[in-house]
């Protein structure tokens, strides 16, 4: 556990834990995103976050793209946040998957009106599979990274251990 998310009685700060969390994991399966958006696995632009908020036109631009992947990073924040408030305690990699495909399900099925993309069922396989198994790891990523910060006990023995 690192000194900055520490306070005083050997806890993690879980703002600042959710905000580093959010941040890296916005950046690792953003990229991962564009990577598969580039390498023709998924025809969902980089910027589909950023969709009800700047026009289309200006989201297939490189510039566009950089602007999505930002956008990405702030709703992986915001997310990460919402997972460390109400499910850190949970266990293992099963709920951060079932995270993954909730948040999956919310932007791609309802979403898809929002996000001015096609629906899921309208989308190639390659897009639907890659999008879906995206969102699974990204998913996995926080639930998992949460559940080793805030139940993995020999971290706390170790550090009274040492006191």
């Amino acid at each position: 556990m690192s000194k900055s998310h520490q306070q005083q009685s050997g806890h993690t700060n879980i703002w600042l834990f959710a905000l580093e969390l959010g941040f890296f994991s916005g950046l690792i399966w953003g990229g991962l995103h564009w990577h598969a958006y580039w390498f023709s696995f998924t025809e969902v632009s980089p910027g589909f976050i950023a969709e009800p908020f700047f026009r289309h036109d200006f989201l297939t631009t490189a510039f566009g793209h950089f602007v999505g992947y930002m956008m990405f990073i702030v709703f992986s924040v915001i997310a990460s946040m919402l997972y460390v408030l109400f499910l850190r305690k949970l266990k293992g990699p099963w709920p951060g998957l079932v995270y993954g495909v909730l948040w999956w399900s919310v932007i791609f099925i309802p979403g898809s009106q929002l996000f001015l993309m096609q629906p899921p069922f309208k989308l190639s396989w390659n897009t639907v599979i890659s999008e879906f198994c995206i969102f699974l790891l990204w998913g996995m990523f926080i639930g998992y990274t949460a559940a080793m910060e805030y139940t993995d006990e020999r971290k706390r023995e170790q550090s009274t251990a040492l006191a």
